[in-house]
């Protein structure tokens, strides 16, 4: 009964060992700034820790700035062989830097798509006026 309970013990103790010794380094990753503007997510990555790397561009009508992130992907670029550097954490992005909304004479979003109409929808929201306020 004694080494019953002594073999249990043992895998008891056994097993979570087990586990963190086979168990990777934790990961941490980038803030998500998908759907941000390039700018306004630059500066989120950098103060993160993270050097933004832009990867792919899709459109050229906006200025990198402007431009609307679609995907990011943690990468973590190793030093050279032989040098005393040290690893840099990069979040590769893509961009879309096309208009939020098609026209005749630049391309987007389609208003039949969902961010189509999302973005005519907050573009039409900010330039609607603001009642003013009574006077008196």
């Amino acid at each position: 009964m004694n080494s019953r309970i002594l073999g249990v013990a043992a895998i008891a103790v056994a097993a979570p060992a087990v586990a963190l010794m086979f168990s990777g380094p934790a990961q941490a990753s980038s803030p998500n700034v998908v759907g941000q503007k390039y700018g306004d997510a630059s500066t989120t990555l950098s103060g993160a820790g993270y050097t933004p790397v832009v990867r792919t561009t899709v459109g050229d009508r906006l200025a990198w700035s402007d431009c609307v992130v679609t995907n990011q992907v943690d990468h973590t670029e190793q030093p050279a062989p032989n040098s005393s550097g040290s690893a840099v954490n990069q979040t590769l992005v893509s961009l879309n830097c096309d208009a939020a909304v098609a026209s005749a004479k630049a391309p987007g979003n389609s208003l039949g798509s969902p961010e189509g109409r999302a973005a005519a929808a907050a573009a039409k929201a900010s330039t609607t006026p603001t009642p003013a306020a009574p006077a008196g």
